[in-house]
């Protein structure tokens, strides 16, 4: 069970969640001093540099876990169609640098795509299994790369995991449903406000849950009662046999770090039960 933040890098938090004079080049650090896993969100932004992929690789200790949100390029600008690509520079960017401390990748669809049997399938089957594939995928990477901008080579042999986040209530379809399973790719289980559909299904042999805010999205803290739950839900699915990555995205007001100390908390104590 894995719990975390949804990137790092928010001057509201300097002074508060991080010590006052720390470094920003040391908060990644710091995080990783208390939590065992971050979602990376710049990869969702833009391409990054595999000299930064290779500094947040060691600048965290063994055991660490990345989890990576794919570009928008991919999930917003494409919407999933036509996307080799994309999806060939975003692996080729430094991904595989992560090595053994890379987690799932995260793929965010915006809130009007809406189910389409045709783009689904094809999309996961562009997806790939083991950091082999991924390589292999990479070096199909067009111009938009130069030389010094491409790491396309695996750094260790694993398994690679996907899970996507939708949020259009057309989703709730058996048939999406079935496309996940059949590729092992987790339903990502949201909590946004009743802004988007709750979809607690279970789809692949882990669970990846984002918890953006319970009463107000990206700004409400998570009560006491709220993180009780959570923590059995997590405790559930482990015993059921399955990963749990659990990352905060409640980020306005700074409550999403100590949500995740506390969630932590919570599930340490029932290890030690």
């Amino acid at each position: 069970m894995r719990t975390g933040i949804s990137g790092w890098q928010y001057d509201a938090w300097r002074g508060d969640f991080y010590p006052a004079g720390l470094a920003r080049s040391r908060q990644l650090e710091y995080v990783a001093s208390r939590m065992p896993t971050v979602e990376l969100n710049g990869p969702f932004y833009s391409l990054q540099r595999p000299a930064s992929y290779r500094r947040w690789h060691d600048q965290t200790p063994d055991g660490f876990v990345f989890a990576v949100k794919g570009g928008r390029y991919v999930t917003h600008f494409k919407r999933l169609v036509g996307a080799e690509s994309a999806l060939s520079n975003f692996f080729a960017s430094g991904v595989l640098l992560l090595a053994e401390k890379l987690g799932p990748i995260l793929w965010q669809l915006p809130e009007r795509s809406k189910f389409d049997p045709g783009v689904i399938e094809a999309f996961l089957d562009l997806l790939p299994t083991s950091t082999e594939e991924m390589a292999r995928l990479a070096a199909h990477h067009d111009a938009k790369l130069d030389t010094a901008r491409v790491h396309a080579q695996p750094e260790v042999s694993a398994p690679v995991r996907h899970a996507l986040e939708v949020r259009h209530d057309s989703f709730l379809d058996e048939r999406f449903f079935t496309l996940l399973e059949q590729h092992d790719v987790a339903c990502v289980l949201a909590d946004s406000a009743g802004r988007w559909p709750v979809i607690d299904r279970r789809t692949a042999t882990f669970e990846y849950v984002r918890l953006h805010g319970h009463t107000s999205l990206y700004t409400s803290r998570y009560a006491a009662k709220s993180l009780d739950q959570w923590a059995d839900r997590c405790r559930s699915w482990s015993e059921d046999g399955r990963d749990v990555y659990v990352y905060f995205d409640n980020d306005a007001h700074g409550h999403a770090p100590y949500d995740a100390l506390r969630l932590i908390e919570r599930l340490e104590k029932q290890l030690h039960a």
